[in-house]
Protein backbone atom coordinates (compact mmCIF):
# COMPACT_ATOMS: atom_id res chain seq x y z
CA UNK A 1 0.00 0.00 0.00
CA UNK A 2 1.49 3.55 -1.16
CA UNK A 3 1.94 5.81 1.41
CA UNK A 4 -0.89 8.65 1.33
CA UNK A 5 0.22 12.47 -0.51
CA UNK A 6 -0.11 13.96 3.14
CA UNK A 7 1.87 10.91 5.40
CA UNK A 8 4.43 11.61 2.21
CA UNK A 9 4.32 14.94 3.19
CA UNK A 10 4.59 14.42 6.52
CA UNK A 11 7.66 12.26 6.47
CA UNK A 12 9.03 14.68 4.32
CA UNK A 13 9.19 17.31 6.41
CA UNK A 14 10.30 15.26 9.12
CA UNK A 15 13.39 14.37 7.68
CA UNK A 16 14.23 18.43 6.49
CA UNK A 17 14.13 19.26 10.04
CA UNK A 18 10.50 20.17 11.20
CA UNK A 19 10.02 18.62 14.54
CA UNK A 20 6.08 18.86 14.96
CA UNK A 21 6.07 16.56 11.59
CA UNK A 22 8.71 13.81 13.43
CA UNK A 23 6.39 14.07 16.61
CA UNK A 24 3.21 13.01 14.25
CA UNK A 25 5.18 10.69 12.15
CA UNK A 26 6.51 8.83 15.88
CA UNK A 27 2.66 8.83 17.02
CA UNK A 28 2.02 7.07 13.82
CA UNK A 29 4.35 4.87 14.18
CA UNK A 30 3.51 4.22 17.94
CA UNK A 31 0.00 4.16 17.15
CA UNK A 32 0.25 1.69 14.36
CA UNK A 33 -1.96 3.79 11.69
CA UNK A 34 -2.98 3.10 7.99
CA UNK A 35 0.33 3.89 6.17
CA UNK A 36 2.50 3.26 8.84
CA UNK A 37 4.15 0.34 7.89
CA UNK A 38 5.44 2.15 4.98
CA UNK A 39 6.99 4.62 6.78
CA UNK A 40 8.65 2.59 8.81
CA UNK A 41 10.18 0.61 5.55
CA UNK A 42 10.91 4.27 4.17
CA UNK A 43 12.97 5.41 7.07
CA UNK A 44 14.45 2.45 8.00
CA UNK A 45 16.35 2.47 4.32
CA UNK A 46 17.38 6.20 5.25
CA UNK A 47 18.87 5.08 8.34
CA UNK A 48 21.78 3.32 9.77
CA UNK A 49 24.55 6.48 10.78
CA UNK A 50 23.37 6.93 14.34
CA UNK A 51 24.79 5.55 17.65
CA UNK A 52 22.40 3.93 20.02
CA UNK A 53 22.91 3.44 23.17
CA UNK A 54 20.50 1.53 25.73
CA UNK A 55 20.13 2.10 29.51
CA UNK A 56 18.36 -0.56 31.28
CA UNK A 57 18.21 -1.68 34.76
CA UNK A 58 16.11 -2.96 37.87
CA UNK A 59 13.40 0.15 38.45
CA UNK A 60 14.97 2.72 40.76
CA UNK A 61 17.82 2.65 39.60
CA UNK A 62 18.73 6.08 38.57
CA UNK A 63 18.86 5.50 34.68
CA UNK A 64 16.53 8.92 34.01
CA UNK A 65 19.18 10.54 36.06
CA UNK A 66 21.79 8.92 34.35
CA UNK A 67 20.27 9.53 30.84
CA UNK A 68 20.12 13.65 31.60
CA UNK A 69 23.71 13.49 32.92
CA UNK A 70 24.72 11.87 29.49
CA UNK A 71 22.48 14.49 27.63
CA UNK A 72 23.92 17.57 29.29
CA UNK A 73 27.46 16.26 28.34
CA UNK A 74 26.80 15.56 24.66
CA UNK A 75 24.68 18.72 24.19
CA UNK A 76 27.59 20.73 25.38
CA UNK A 77 29.81 18.78 23.21
CA UNK A 78 27.61 20.01 20.66
CA UNK A 79 25.92 16.82 19.16
CA UNK A 80 22.45 16.05 18.66
CA UNK A 81 20.62 13.49 20.85
CA UNK A 82 17.41 11.96 20.64
CA UNK A 83 15.80 10.07 24.14
CA UNK A 84 13.46 7.65 23.68
CA UNK A 85 11.99 6.55 27.38
CA UNK A 86 9.94 3.32 27.47
CA UNK A 87 7.19 4.35 30.23
CA UNK A 88 5.04 2.18 32.25
CA UNK A 89 1.45 2.09 31.04
CA UNK A 90 -1.31 4.06 32.99
CA UNK A 91 -3.63 1.79 34.07
CA UNK A 92 -6.22 4.40 32.68
CA UNK A 93 -5.36 5.99 29.50
CA UNK A 94 -2.41 3.24 28.45
CA UNK A 95 -0.74 5.67 27.86
CA UNK A 96 3.14 6.48 28.76
CA UNK A 97 3.15 7.45 33.04
CA UNK A 98 6.10 10.01 31.39
CA UNK A 99 7.40 9.84 35.26
CA UNK A 100 10.96 9.62 33.15
CA UNK A 101 11.12 12.86 31.27
CA UNK A 102 10.54 14.59 34.64
CA UNK A 103 13.95 13.87 35.61
CA UNK A 104 15.29 14.97 32.24
CA UNK A 105 14.02 18.45 32.45
CA UNK A 106 17.12 20.32 32.50
CA UNK A 107 17.84 19.56 29.02
CA UNK A 108 14.38 18.65 27.60
CA UNK A 109 13.89 22.79 25.79
CA UNK A 110 17.87 22.39 24.41
CA UNK A 111 17.23 22.67 20.24
CA UNK A 112 19.55 19.85 20.10
CA UNK A 113 17.46 16.85 22.02
CA UNK A 114 14.09 15.17 21.26
CA UNK A 115 12.71 13.43 23.75
CA UNK A 116 9.84 11.10 23.18
CA UNK A 117 8.08 8.72 25.64
CA UNK A 118 6.64 5.51 24.72
CA UNK A 119 4.03 3.43 26.87
CA UNK A 120 5.26 -0.02 27.14
CA UNK A 121 1.50 -1.65 26.21
CA UNK A 122 1.97 -4.64 28.14
CA UNK A 123 5.52 -5.52 25.62
CA UNK A 124 7.72 -7.85 27.22
CA UNK A 125 11.50 -7.12 26.68
CA UNK A 126 11.82 -3.87 28.23
CA UNK A 127 10.76 -1.43 25.10
CA UNK A 128 7.54 -1.36 23.62
CA UNK A 129 6.14 -2.50 20.05
CA UNK A 130 7.55 0.89 18.28
CA UNK A 131 10.88 1.00 19.55
CA UNK A 132 12.83 -0.04 16.42
CA UNK A 133 11.07 2.18 13.72
CA UNK A 134 11.45 5.13 16.32
CA UNK A 135 15.26 4.59 16.70
CA UNK A 136 15.03 4.47 12.70
CA UNK A 137 13.07 7.78 12.23
CA UNK A 138 15.52 9.89 14.59
CA UNK A 139 18.74 8.12 12.72
CA UNK A 140 16.69 9.02 9.14
CA UNK A 141 16.41 12.70 10.62
CA UNK A 142 19.89 13.26 11.42
CA UNK A 143 20.09 12.64 15.07
CA UNK A 144 23.34 11.44 15.73
CA UNK A 145 22.89 9.84 19.00
CA UNK A 146 19.61 8.07 20.35
CA UNK A 147 19.12 6.70 23.64
CA UNK A 148 16.90 4.31 24.36
CA UNK A 149 16.18 3.74 28.62
CA UNK A 150 14.30 0.56 28.87
CA UNK A 151 11.05 0.47 31.46
CA UNK A 152 12.38 -1.06 34.86
CA UNK A 153 13.37 -4.44 34.12
CA UNK A 154 14.38 -7.19 35.84
CA UNK A 155 15.74 -11.13 34.40
CA UNK A 156 14.32 -11.66 31.39
CA UNK A 157 13.65 -8.26 30.17
CA UNK A 158 16.82 -8.32 27.28
CA UNK A 159 15.16 -6.73 24.18
CA UNK A 160 17.67 -3.97 24.18
CA UNK A 161 20.46 -6.13 23.53
CA UNK A 162 19.38 -6.76 19.58
CA UNK A 163 19.15 -2.84 19.17
CA UNK A 164 21.41 -1.06 21.15
CA UNK A 165 25.11 -0.92 19.93
CA UNK A 166 26.35 0.24 23.58
CA UNK A 167 24.41 -1.25 26.33
CA UNK A 168 24.70 0.33 29.69
CA UNK A 169 23.22 -1.54 32.67
CA UNK A 170 22.49 0.51 35.76
CA UNK A 171 22.79 -0.93 39.18
CA UNK A 172 22.04 0.33 42.48
CA UNK A 173 23.75 0.25 45.42
CA UNK A 174 23.51 -2.41 47.99
CA UNK A 175 22.35 -5.12 45.44
CA UNK A 176 23.77 -8.03 47.40
CA UNK A 177 21.85 -11.33 46.96
CA UNK A 178 19.61 -9.98 44.41
CA UNK A 179 22.64 -9.72 42.05
CA UNK A 180 21.58 -13.51 41.77
CA UNK A 181 18.57 -13.07 40.70
CA UNK A 182 18.95 -10.56 37.98
CA UNK A 183 22.51 -11.59 36.88
CA UNK A 184 21.39 -14.45 34.07
CA UNK A 185 19.27 -12.16 32.11
CA UNK A 186 20.31 -8.08 32.19
CA UNK A 187 23.70 -7.71 33.70
CA UNK A 188 24.66 -10.41 30.97
CA UNK A 189 24.00 -8.78 28.19
CA UNK A 190 26.18 -5.32 29.50
CA UNK A 191 28.86 -3.28 27.47
CA UNK A 192 29.44 -1.68 30.57
CA UNK A 193 28.04 -2.15 34.19
CA UNK A 194 27.07 1.77 35.66
CA UNK A 195 26.76 1.21 40.04
CA UNK A 196 24.50 4.52 39.87
CA UNK A 197 24.40 7.05 43.17
CA UNK A 198 27.93 5.96 43.40
CA UNK A 199 28.50 8.35 46.50
CA UNK A 200 26.63 6.55 48.69
CA UNK A 201 28.45 3.96 50.86
CA UNK A 202 27.67 0.50 49.68
CA UNK A 203 28.22 1.72 45.96
CA UNK A 204 32.11 0.41 46.28
CA UNK A 205 31.01 -2.82 47.24
CA UNK A 206 28.48 -3.58 44.38
CA UNK A 207 30.84 -2.33 42.47
CA UNK A 208 33.46 -4.90 43.58
CA UNK A 209 30.62 -7.31 43.53
CA UNK A 210 30.05 -7.07 39.71
CA UNK A 211 33.71 -7.11 38.47
CA UNK A 212 33.64 -10.33 40.71
CA UNK A 213 30.97 -11.45 38.70
CA UNK A 214 32.39 -10.58 35.53
CA UNK A 215 35.44 -12.88 36.53
CA UNK A 216 32.62 -16.00 36.66
CA UNK A 217 31.34 -14.71 32.82
CA UNK A 218 33.29 -16.83 29.92
CA UNK A 219 35.32 -14.69 28.49
CA UNK A 220 35.18 -14.21 24.84
CA UNK A 221 39.19 -14.04 23.27
CA UNK A 222 37.96 -12.67 19.76
CA UNK A 223 36.10 -10.00 21.29
CA UNK A 224 37.34 -6.35 20.82
CA UNK A 225 35.17 -5.60 24.14
CA UNK A 226 35.31 -7.06 27.63
CA UNK A 227 32.45 -5.31 29.64
CA UNK A 228 33.75 -2.78 32.17
CA UNK A 229 32.34 -1.67 35.72
CA UNK A 230 32.16 2.01 36.61
CA UNK A 231 30.84 4.16 39.97
CA UNK A 232 28.84 6.71 39.17
CA UNK A 233 27.30 9.42 40.84
CA UNK A 234 24.91 11.45 38.14
CA UNK A 235 23.53 13.65 41.23
CA UNK A 236 27.29 14.63 42.39
CA UNK A 237 28.82 14.45 38.89
CA UNK A 238 31.47 11.63 39.66
CA UNK A 239 32.55 9.33 37.54
CA UNK A 240 30.56 10.54 34.41
CA UNK A 241 33.54 11.45 32.27
CA UNK A 242 34.88 8.10 32.67
CA UNK A 243 31.55 6.84 32.07
CA UNK A 244 31.56 9.10 29.05
CA UNK A 245 35.42 7.73 27.88
CA UNK A 246 34.19 4.19 28.05
CA UNK A 247 31.12 4.57 25.97
CA UNK A 248 33.33 6.29 23.36
CA UNK A 249 35.91 3.40 23.85
CA UNK A 250 33.08 0.77 23.13
CA UNK A 251 31.39 2.56 19.92
CA UNK A 252 35.57 3.16 18.46
CA UNK A 253 36.27 -0.94 19.38
CA UNK A 254 32.63 -2.52 18.27
CA UNK A 255 30.98 0.02 15.60
CA UNK A 256 27.71 0.89 15.16
CA UNK A 257 24.37 -0.46 13.39
CA UNK A 258 23.58 -3.72 15.54
CA UNK A 259 20.16 -3.74 15.04
CA UNK A 260 20.70 -3.66 11.36
CA UNK A 261 22.74 -6.89 11.31
CA UNK A 262 21.32 -10.22 11.52
CA UNK A 263 22.61 -12.49 14.14
CA UNK A 264 25.44 -14.53 12.41
CA UNK A 265 25.05 -18.29 13.37
CA UNK A 266 26.77 -20.18 16.46
CA UNK A 267 30.05 -21.30 15.89
CA UNK A 268 31.24 -24.76 17.02
CA UNK A 269 34.51 -26.58 16.33
CA UNK A 270 32.69 -29.99 15.53
CA UNK A 271 31.71 -31.01 12.25
CA UNK A 272 27.75 -31.04 12.87
CA UNK A 273 27.88 -27.20 13.93
CA UNK A 274 30.16 -26.47 10.90
CA UNK A 275 27.72 -28.29 8.12
CA UNK A 276 24.98 -26.48 9.75
CA UNK A 277 27.31 -22.95 9.30
CA UNK A 278 27.62 -23.68 6.33
CA UNK A 279 23.97 -23.43 4.84
CA UNK A 280 22.36 -21.31 2.79
CA UNK A 281 19.24 -19.10 2.71
CA UNK A 282 17.79 -22.56 1.09
CA UNK A 283 19.10 -25.07 3.90
CA UNK A 284 18.17 -22.79 6.43
CA UNK A 285 14.64 -22.85 5.63
CA UNK A 286 14.68 -26.67 5.02
CA UNK A 287 16.39 -27.37 8.48
CA UNK A 288 13.69 -25.76 10.37
CA UNK A 289 11.44 -27.47 8.29
CA UNK A 290 12.71 -30.66 9.21
CA UNK A 291 12.69 -29.98 13.15
CA UNK A 292 9.13 -29.00 12.77
CA UNK A 293 8.05 -32.19 10.88
CA UNK A 294 9.56 -34.05 13.77
CA UNK A 295 6.82 -31.86 16.35
CA UNK A 296 4.00 -33.80 17.07
CA UNK A 297 2.20 -30.20 18.11
CA UNK A 298 2.96 -28.92 14.98
CA UNK A 299 1.54 -31.57 13.21
CA UNK A 300 -1.92 -31.85 15.69
CA UNK A 301 -2.68 -28.27 15.15
CA UNK A 302 -1.20 -27.95 11.72
CA UNK A 303 1.37 -24.94 11.85
CA UNK A 304 3.26 -24.99 9.17
CA UNK A 305 6.91 -22.94 8.36
CA UNK A 306 6.86 -20.41 6.74
CA UNK A 307 10.61 -19.36 6.87
CA UNK A 308 13.81 -19.81 9.06
CA UNK A 309 17.48 -18.65 9.76
CA UNK A 310 20.16 -19.07 12.31
CA UNK A 311 18.73 -18.34 15.12
CA UNK A 312 14.59 -17.02 13.86
CA UNK A 313 11.80 -18.97 12.93
CA UNK A 314 8.67 -18.16 11.00
CA UNK A 315 5.55 -20.39 11.66
CA UNK A 316 1.97 -19.99 10.35
CA UNK A 317 -1.30 -21.52 11.63
CA UNK A 318 -5.04 -21.06 10.36
CA UNK A 319 -7.52 -20.77 12.90
CA UNK A 320 -9.98 -23.86 12.89
CA UNK A 321 -12.54 -25.61 14.81
CA UNK A 322 -9.95 -27.56 16.74
CA UNK A 323 -8.59 -24.34 17.75
CA UNK A 324 -11.65 -22.40 19.48
CA UNK A 325 -12.44 -22.28 23.06
CA UNK A 326 -15.72 -22.49 24.29
CA UNK A 327 -16.75 -18.59 23.45
CA UNK A 328 -15.93 -19.21 19.90
CA UNK A 329 -12.70 -17.60 19.74
CA UNK A 330 -9.00 -19.14 18.98
CA UNK A 331 -8.15 -20.80 22.60
CA UNK A 332 -4.79 -18.70 24.10
CA UNK A 333 -3.20 -22.24 24.56
CA UNK A 334 -3.29 -22.49 20.74
CA UNK A 335 -1.76 -19.12 20.25
CA UNK A 336 0.95 -19.74 23.05
CA UNK A 337 1.95 -23.16 21.08
CA UNK A 338 2.36 -21.40 18.03
CA UNK A 339 4.25 -18.74 19.62
CA UNK A 340 6.08 -22.11 21.68
CA UNK A 341 6.95 -23.87 18.64
CA UNK A 342 8.70 -20.61 16.43
CA UNK A 343 10.05 -20.02 20.42
CA UNK A 344 11.56 -23.47 20.07
CA UNK A 345 12.77 -23.75 16.27
CA UNK A 346 14.51 -20.90 16.63
CA UNK A 347 16.46 -21.41 19.66
CA UNK A 348 17.16 -24.90 18.38
CA UNK A 349 18.49 -23.56 15.24
CA UNK A 350 21.44 -23.81 15.79
CA UNK A 351 22.20 -27.53 16.59
CA UNK A 352 22.93 -27.74 20.65
CA UNK A 353 19.79 -29.01 22.45
CA UNK A 354 17.92 -25.73 23.99
CA UNK A 355 15.61 -26.37 27.05
CA UNK A 356 12.68 -23.72 27.53
CA UNK A 357 13.30 -22.40 31.22
CA UNK A 358 10.89 -19.25 31.14
CA UNK A 359 8.08 -18.11 29.15
CA UNK A 360 6.40 -15.04 29.31
CA UNK A 361 3.24 -13.83 27.06
CA UNK A 362 0.40 -11.28 26.54
CA UNK A 363 -2.79 -11.25 24.37
CA UNK A 364 -3.58 -8.18 22.52
CA UNK A 365 -6.99 -8.91 19.99
CA UNK A 366 -9.28 -11.97 19.82
CA UNK A 367 -9.06 -14.52 16.85
CA UNK A 368 -11.46 -15.75 14.88
CA UNK A 369 -12.02 -18.90 13.25
CA UNK A 370 -10.64 -18.38 9.18
CA UNK A 371 -7.95 -16.18 10.61
CA UNK A 372 -4.56 -16.63 9.68
CA UNK A 373 -1.60 -15.92 12.37
CA UNK A 374 1.85 -15.93 11.99
CA UNK A 375 4.73 -15.98 14.79
CA UNK A 376 8.20 -14.60 13.99
CA UNK A 377 10.60 -15.33 16.17
CA UNK A 378 14.53 -13.61 16.99
CA UNK A 379 17.08 -14.32 19.16
CA UNK A 380 18.24 -11.41 20.90
CA UNK A 381 20.87 -12.70 23.31
CA UNK A 382 22.76 -15.70 22.84
CA UNK A 383 25.53 -17.03 25.43
CA UNK A 384 27.22 -20.44 25.69
CA UNK A 385 24.66 -21.17 28.47
CA UNK A 386 21.66 -19.09 27.78
CA UNK A 387 19.48 -17.94 25.04
CA UNK A 388 16.86 -15.02 25.03
CA UNK A 389 14.11 -14.94 22.04
CA UNK A 390 11.33 -12.51 20.96
CA UNK A 391 8.27 -13.99 19.37
CA UNK A 392 5.62 -11.55 17.86
CA UNK A 393 2.44 -13.31 16.73
CA UNK A 394 0.59 -11.26 13.98
CA UNK A 395 -2.42 -11.34 11.68
CA UNK A 396 -2.07 -10.25 8.35
CA UNK A 397 -4.24 -7.38 7.04
CA UNK A 398 -4.28 -5.56 3.96
CA UNK A 399 -0.73 -5.64 1.95
CA UNK A 400 1.72 -4.32 3.66
CA UNK A 401 -0.52 -3.94 7.48
CA UNK A 402 -0.48 -6.43 10.42
CA UNK A 403 -2.56 -6.63 13.55
CA UNK A 404 -0.49 -7.07 16.87
CA UNK A 405 -1.98 -10.67 18.76
CA UNK A 406 0.24 -11.62 21.02
CA UNK A 407 3.54 -10.84 22.30
CA UNK A 408 6.29 -13.72 23.78
CA UNK A 409 9.59 -13.56 24.87
CA UNK A 410 11.30 -16.68 25.87
CA UNK A 411 14.59 -18.04 27.52
CA UNK A 412 16.44 -21.19 27.25
CA UNK A 413 19.40 -23.05 28.52
CA UNK A 414 21.34 -24.65 26.07
CA UNK A 415 23.32 -27.32 26.69
CA UNK A 416 26.36 -27.66 24.08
Amino acid sequence: MAVSASIDALATRALAGDRRALGRLLTLVDDGGAGSADVVRQMAARAGRAWVVGITGVPGSGKSTLVDALLGAWLADGRTVAVIAIDPSSPVSGGAVLGDRIRMGANAAHPNVFIRSFSARGELGGLSRATLAAVDCFDACGFERVIVETVGTGQSETAIVALADTRVVVCPPGLGDDVQAIKAGTLEIADILAVSKGDLPLAAQTAAEMREMLTLRRKNAASAWQPRVLAVSALARSGIDELLAALDAHREAMGVGRRRVASAPATSHDAAAREIASLDAQGWRDRIAGLAARDGLCQALGISVRDGGPGRAAVAMTVGARHLNFNGGCHGGAIFALADSAFGLASNSHGPLASGIAAHITYQVVVRVGDTLIARAVEVQRSKRIGVYRIDVVRPEAVGEETAVSSFTGTVSIRA
